[in-house]
């Protein structure tokens, strides 16, 4: 049996890369928990190792970098528990998604705090638990086959893995449209987001890497980080032009720069936009979670002064009770187990969402003592402050 992820170190100088590929093609490289605890005791090693200089994170395959968590395993075990037909439980009694949030939540946030440069080769499907291991990384690299997008409220979830973080700084009211429809965006739009920071042609990843390796380190991470930017920007893929969610900024602000869910998505509902991109989102948007697309619009507003420590507290809280509510094991049925696309939602309405219903949601996930991410540090990375309107 193949390793989750393959590991492997290049000599650079007196330094060495570090390269950690996702290894599971036949999945897109679906995060596994496996994969999830792997990563995570590297990336401690590597950091606590003063010869590695630089990390590399990537996926086996050209087609995704990681298309997101393994649901085949979290819907096994909502089912197990005893979650759906309607039924809810304790939101602590679905070991395995207590055990899959926690865990990967916690190598989210590692990768955020990374003390090196991490580069993230983020080329073709890169969603949901991808952007969660991408999001953190110093040096987030797309390529022309890239599509990033967090479509979960298709599942009955929630941008999660740091995505109300990461959304809620994207420019204009972007982040709560992607949200709320699960658009997908190209390198491009990546970069004007701020989910990306470098573009490279795919066929170049050996050649950036050997590159890498001809590259003097030091032993101070700023200085290797300033360093790897400048190779990237050697490197960079010249002629892209503008994506969708920058052609489509002035709807998109119009739709959703407001206070009210409500008129944000009647107004993207009714906007006629002769846009294949805005009318794929338009249908998502419809058929989408009710309970979903309430607690991402709910998230990003609730999370504006957090630090990210914090938000990722409260998303767990939130992940643990969709896992509990049902609408998230009717997703995945639906999409991944029988298939039929046609999920039952449980409310079926946005209007039954409000009120006490959502703030369920909003519960800390513990029977006695702290919170299971309390331990997370406080103090953020350095991030540009959020400002929102």
């Amino acid at each position: 049996m193949s390793a989750p992820v393959l590991f492997e170190e290049r000599a650079a100088g007196a330094h060495r890369i570090g390269i950690a590929t996702l290894n599971a093609p036949a999945t897109l490289n679906g995060l596994s928990l496996a994969m999830v605890d792997a990563l995570a005791e590297r990336i401690d090693a590597w950091e606590a190792d003063p010869g590695i200089a630089v990390v590399v994170l990537r996926g086996a395959g050209e087609k995704a970098f990681c298309a997101g968590g393994d649901l085949h395993a979290l819907y096994a075990g909502m089912r197990e528990a005893g979650v759906g037909g309607g039924a809810r439980v304790d939101p602590l009694a679905i070991p395995a998604a207590r055990d899959f949030f926690e865990r990967e939540y916690r190598l989210d946030y590692r990768i955020h705090a990374f003390s090196k440069p991490i580069l993230c080769w983020g080329q073709g499907i890169v969603m949901g638990g991808g952007i969660g291991l991408m999001a953190g990384a110093s040096h987030r690299v797309v390529t022309e086959t890239s599509r990033l997008a967090m479509p979960e409220i298709g599942i009955g979830l929630f941008p999660d893995v740091g995505g109300t973080w990461m959304l809620a700084r994207a420019p204009g009211a972007t982040g709560r449209f992607l949200a709320l429809t699960g658009a997908s965006i190209d390198a491009s739009d990546a970069i004007y987001a701020g989910f990306a920071d470098h573009a490279v042609a795919g066929n170049r990843y050996e050649e950036l890497v050997a590159a890498m390796t001809a590259t003097t380190w030091c032993d101070a991470a700023g200085e290797n980080a300033a360093r790897l930017d400048a190779l990237l920007r050697r490197f960079a893929l010249e002629g892209l032009e503008a994506g969708p969610l920058q052609r489509l900024r002035g709807h998109i602000d119009a739709c959703c720069a407001g206070h009210s869910l409500e008129a944000a998505v009647e107004a993207i509902a009714q906007a006629a936009v002769e846009d294949p991109w805005w009318q794929k989102a338009q249908a998502a948007l419809a058929r989408g979670c009710p309970s979903s697309i309430r607690l991402s619009w709910e998230l990003q507003h609730r999370t504006s002064r957090l630090s990210l420590a914090e938000v990722f507290r409260l998303e767990l809280a939130a992940a643990l009770a969709c896992a509990a509510h049902g609408d998230f094991a009717e997703g995945i049925r639906a999409l991944l187990v029988d298939k039929d696309r046609n999920p039952s939602w449980i409310p079926a309405t946005l209007n039954e969402t409000g009120g006490a219903f959502i703030e369920t949601f909003f519960t800390a996930p513990r029977a006695t003592g702290a919170h299971p991410l309390a331990d997370l540090g406080c103090d953020d990375p350095q991030r540009k402050p959020l400002e929102m309107s």
